[in-house]
Order: structure tokens, then sequence, then C-alpha cells
């Protein structure tokens, strides 16, 4: 195994990204709720301005928007990928396998993730809650990891590369392919990314409170 996950968990934490904590956080709240994010509702909960907030935003190339311009996708999507995260009764999707395992502990929340071998298109299948990675199905299910050069387009670079594979086995075309990586059993991919999840939270809180809760079709006020 060639990644080195400490040297990823940093960058991905990283200004590497573009990402900005302290706006993802209540952005990803926000998106929990399963509707799209008007700008001026991100700068309200965040107490930015809407310029402001549009600037972050364009640090961030993969960030996914609807025709009126309202927040869809940032890591937590409303547009469908192979991977589907299913949150307080809210079917949502996930850029990348190891984003289903790290949403649920930066939200504060459990979660039921299902998705398929990159592969073979096996069903994979799992929940994820304070006590862990729980139901993995199969039990030999790994996910794959790269630490690429580049980190400006997050997405296109890390994200489009890390998938759940059924076995070691199946995953091995993709590690001929891809010199560089490594695969993990789910349990530990689970545990590198709360690890990422902490070091993002306590980068930004307590300074930077959660986003409120909103109504199904209301806004944050």
């Amino acid at each position: 195994m060639n990644t080195n996950f400490s040297d990823l968990t940093d960058r991905l934490t990283s200004p590497d990204t573009g990402i900005e904590p302290a706006l993802w956080l209540p952005l990803l709240h926000l998106l929990a709720q399963g509707e799209p994010v008007a700008i001026g509702d991100l700068a309200a909960v965040t107490g930015r301005t809407v310029p402001e907030i549009r600037a972050a935003l364009a640090a961030v190339p993969d960030t996914e928007y609807d025709g009126d311009g309202r927040i869809i996708g940032h890591g937590l999507s409303l547009s469908p990928t192979p991977h589907r995260l299913e949150l307080a009764g809210e079917q949502l999707y996930t850029w990348c396998a190891l984003d289903t395992l790290i949403f649920p502990a930066l939200l504060g929340t459990t979660a039921r993730i299902e998705s398929a071998c990159h592969a073979t298109g096996v069903p994979i299948r799992l929940s994820v809650g304070a006590s862990g990675v729980t139901g993995v199905e199969p039990a030999t299910a790994v996910v794959s990891l790269l630490n690429p050069e580049d980190m400006s387009s997050v997405r296109s670079a890390f994200c489009n590369q890390v998938h759940f594979f059924a076995s070691d086995e199946a995953a091995q075309p993709w590690l001929d392919a891809h010199p560089g990586g490594s695969v993990v059993p789910v349990a530990e991919a689970h545990r590198i990314g709360t690890a990422m999840a902490g070091s993002l939270l306590d980068e930004i809180l307590p300074a930077q409170p959660a986003a409120p809760e909103r109504g199904a079709h209301g806004c944050a006020c």
C-alpha cells in the first residue's frame, strides 16, 4: 500500500482544496435538509456577504448549482452519483466513497449507505453511526484511496478515484492502473475519514456554530 494516509488527511483538510471548513460545515448542514441552498441563505448563516460567499465557492470549481444558481452539491450532493447516503430519511449522494464515511461524523448523525463495486457492480451496503461502521455487505468490501499531486479540483483529482470495491481481488485492476494508490477495508477508511472530520471540526468549533435547522421547504433564518 503506497498512500501516505497522514499526509492525505493533512492535504484534504488544508487550503490546497480551496474548501473553507467554516463555510463548508454550515453548507453541509443545509444540503442535508435535501433542498437546494440559496447563496443568500448561506451568507445569512455564516455572517458573510453574498459576494464573499460567491468568491469562496469559486475556489472550489466542482461546486454544483441548479438552474437558479442555488447550490446543490459540495461533496454532499442532491444530484445522483454512485454513492447514496440516507440521512434522517433524506436520500442524498456524495462525490466519493470516503465522503459517505466522513459526513455522518461532520453532521453528528447516522447514515445508511449504498454504493456499488466500481469493478463488478455488486451492491455494497453499510451503516455508519456513533459506534462506527456496521453491517458491511459484503464483509470483504474495500475503499480505494489516492494522494494526487494537485488538489485544486478535489472532485476530479481525488474523489473520482475513491471507490468502493467488493474485495481486494476486485480492486486489483484499479491498483494496477494506479500504482500510487491503495485499497483499505471499509473500517479503516472510516477511521481515516473520521480523523479528517475531527481535524475539520477542531479547526472551526466552537467558533463557528453549526447551521440552524430549517424547514423542508423554508430558508435558514
